[in-house]
């Protein structure tokens, strides 16, 4: 199976809120990405960010130019459909992070909870990261969430890589300045917990 058949099956037979990554809300993304002092007119980009409610708090806080990317479109269409009208506000961009073309200094902030984790084949996290250089403009903010180093060896049946903030900060390389990392467990649906951790950085 490819990984978009897995992702539309995932998304397509699961409740959104079943699923092991679920979060109410988002609430340390939603700090983070308001602690960079960005005008709520920048752009901002959640990559992989599916069903999750980040958006709409993003929504509900004043930012307006917001685009929500993932691989799969059920995914979307679930998120699209909770916010309703509201949805209109948001670009909706159904694609492979490895593959796709955005647009160039486009995003003044790149958000990702869990989707870095997945790219096992170092050629994927090199192409994610020439997107990531591509299309956030310098000194722009990058927020990147992934399986800490005592975190889960794999998610909904798949590999995944894990990291200490050194170790993923390495992966994005010296355009990129670490500002901040921190720690997060998240606690499952099923009560699982599962640490995380965040880096922020800023985009030379």
């Amino acid at each position: 199976m490819q990984a978009k058949d897995h992702w539309e099956n995932v998304y397509s037979t699961r409740q959104t809120d079943a699923v092991s990554w679920f979060q109410p809300h988002a609430d340390l993304s939603l700090d983070l990405i308001k602690a960079t002092g960005v005008d709520r007119e920048a752009g901002i980009i959640d990559v992989g960010g599916g069903a999750s409610t980040l958006v709409d708090d993003l929504i509900a806080d004043g930012y307006t130019d917001l685009a929500v990317l993932d691989l799969s479109a059920a995914a979307l269409d679930a998120a699209r459909k909770r916010l309703g009208s509201q949805a209109d506000r948001v670009e909706w961009i159904v694609a492979d992070i490895t593959k796709v073309e955005l647009g160039e200094q486009r995003y003044d902030i790149w958000h990702d909870r869990a989707v870095f984790h997945f790219l096992t084949d170092p050629a994927d996290r090199a192409a994610y990261v020439q997107t990531v250089l591509r299309s956030v403009k310098p000194g722009g903010h990058v927020i990147v969430a992934t399986f800490a180093e005592d975190g889960p060896l794999q998610c909904s049946g798949l590999p995944v890589m894990r990291y200490r903030p050194g170790e993923l900060h390495d992966q994005f390389g010296e355009a990129f300045t670490l500002l901040k990392h921190q720690k997060e467990v998240h606690s499952t649906p099923s009560g699982t917990m599962q640490q995380f951790i965040y880096c922020y950085c800023r985009r030379s």
